[in-house]
């Protein structure tokens, strides 16, 4: 069973710039509010450190996303394939696109598709200029990647965007109906709004969902679990969100859950793969 991590921001180039690397007293805080311990890989910068940690978690791929953002910063889509190319068989690339000129966003997307990239990753609270999922300028480029058949990751919760309306899962809600045959999962589970994403889940079928570190010990996570060994057993998305969460720690945590064995298998492995399309 080759396991795939849905979230890791490796300590490579760019992702270094991040606020999860530049401010590490913040990051470790996070991580140590979640009960875990941080990643020596984080804290020393290492690659090497990461593939063992891996290794270690048993965890053969992991999904790496690039990122155009205000608060947040970014991460160029030249910097995700470098790591791919540099470990091919060990992550998974996932393309960023500037949404204010859709000719320019669809043209980053076609050659995103040629250069191997899986997907696209659409960020829309933290934007330069933060819009709401269902902002009608990025109604072309969901088009778009519906038509190539493409998923999209949305982060749709957690600190995604200047205030907590812009985590609302209607917004989301109305791009699902409008695009159902879309692929489009909602990174960090659109945390806090548990029920209603689950509900959103329960009725848009094209709907995966990745709580990634937002599942571990925090308020809601009981309704994802039940979820994930239930309705949404074949949409629900493993992801540690590394290095907010290490990635041999979240796996030892996560393989505890009352998750049947036949639901586990498609969350750490099956899900990734048809999602992505492998």
């Amino acid at each position: 069973m080759a396991v795939i991590d849905f979230r890791i921001r490796p300590p490579f180039r760019g992702f270094r710039d991040l606020v999860m690397y530049a401010q590490p007293e913040r990051r470790d805080r996070f991580t140590g509010n979640l009960g875990l311990k941080p990643a020596p890989s984080a804290g020393q910068l290492s690659m090497d450190l990461l593939l063992k940690e891996m290794d270690a978690a048993g965890v053969d791929q992991g999904v790496v996303v690039g990122r155009y953002s205000g608060f947040l910063g970014s991460v160029s889509n030249e910097d995700v394939k470098a790591v791919v190319d540099a470990h091919p068989t060990r992550f998974i690339g996932i393309a960023s696109i500037d949404p204010r000129d859709r000719r320019k966003a669809v043209a980053t997307i076609d050659q995103a598709i040629k250069d191997g990239f899986k997907g696209v990753n659409i960020e829309p609270g933290s934007y330069p200029e933060p819009m709401h999922t269902d902002d009608r300028r990025l109604y072309p480029i969901y088009a778009h990647c519906e038509d190539k058949g493409l998923p999209v990751l949305m982060m749709t919760g957690g600190n995604a965007g200047p205030d907590i309306e812009y985590t609302n899962p209607v917004h989301l809600d109305r791009v699902l109906a409008d695009f159902p045959t879309l692929r489009i999962c909602s990174t960090h589970g659109n945390w806090p709004w548990v029920h209603q994403i689950l509900h959103l889940a329960f009725r848009r079928p094209n709907l995966y969902v990745s709580p990634d570190m937002y599942l571990v010990n925090m308020p809601g996570m009981d309704d994802y679990v039940k979820a994930a060994d239930g309705f949404l057993a074949e949409r629900f998305l493993y992801g540690s969100s590394y290095p907010f969460a290490p990635v041999d720690g979240y796996m030892a945590w996560f393989k505890k859950l009352p998750i049947r064995a036949e639901s586990m298998q498609k969350i750490l492995t099956k899900n990734a793969q048809r999602f992505l399309g492998l």
